[in-house]
């Protein structure tokens, strides 16, 4: 939109905002048109909300500007889901209620809210358990990235993929080294050593071993 030709003043926030339109709540001099038969299409700076039942599987909402999800404990003073236009945003399970939930949609522009999708996303878990001086591999399928690390410990992990917990020793910074040579890659891989994990020479003479659960 241009605005090069509007004589126009700086606020900070938005009124619906302010009166608290995200929240489930009724509030004092906030009213929602509920009788109209045809919804507001195109028309710019308006509000909508729709209930939903959430589906079982982790959740992408697809809509073209901030979208606000109550969360099932109902601290959402700010947005949870912010989507910018023609874009897409995770919205974790744990976010939502197993029944109801409520969504709150701010059109800044002028869209269609009928355009709205939940996309429903099967997402994998997948591990590895290498000995000091072999190849770490982690490969996602069907074009899905490693989101998330779940757990990594370089030292004496214990337990199998599912159940992997820390040993006797590990180096403080396993995490953070899987985290930036796997993170948003569909595939990654590296040599495991102590050098790599910062393990000073002389920490231990053991044999170490990196277990890693990842989530694609």
């Amino acid at each position: 939109m241009d605005l090069s030709t509007n004589l126009w003043s700086y606020k900070v926030g938005l009124n619906g905002e302010r009166k608290r339109l995200y929240d489930s709540k009724s509030h004092v001099g906030v009213s929602w048109n509920t009788n109209s038969p045809h919804i507001p299409i195109g028309k710019p700076m308006t509000w909508y909300k729709a209930e939903f039942k959430a589906p079982l599987e982790e959740t992408l909402l697809w809509w073209t500007s901030k979208a606000w999800v109550k969360d099932m404990l109902g601290k959402s003073a700010t947005p949870i889901v912010e989507v910018h236009r023609k874009g897409g945003y995770h919205v974790p399970r744990s976010f939502l209620n197993d029944d109801m939930n409520t969504l709150v949609l701010f059109e800044e522009i002028g869209g269609n809210p009928q355009n709205v999708q939940f996309q429903t996303v099967t997402t994998g878990i997948i591990c590895a358990n290498v000995h000091e001086g072999a190849q770490l591999e982690l490969s996602c399928q069907n074009g899905q990235v490693i989101s998330q690390i779940q757990f990594a410990s370089f030292g004496s992990p214990q337990g199998q993929c599912g159940s992997f917990k820390k040993g006797s020793w590990e180096a403080t910074n396993s995490k953070s080294v899987v985290e930036a040579s796997c993170i948003g890659k569909s595939n990654c891989g590296f040599i495991v050593t102590k050098e790599m994990f910062s393990v000073p020479l002389g920490v231990t003479n053991s044999i170490a071993r990196l277990a890693v659960q990842v989530t694609c």
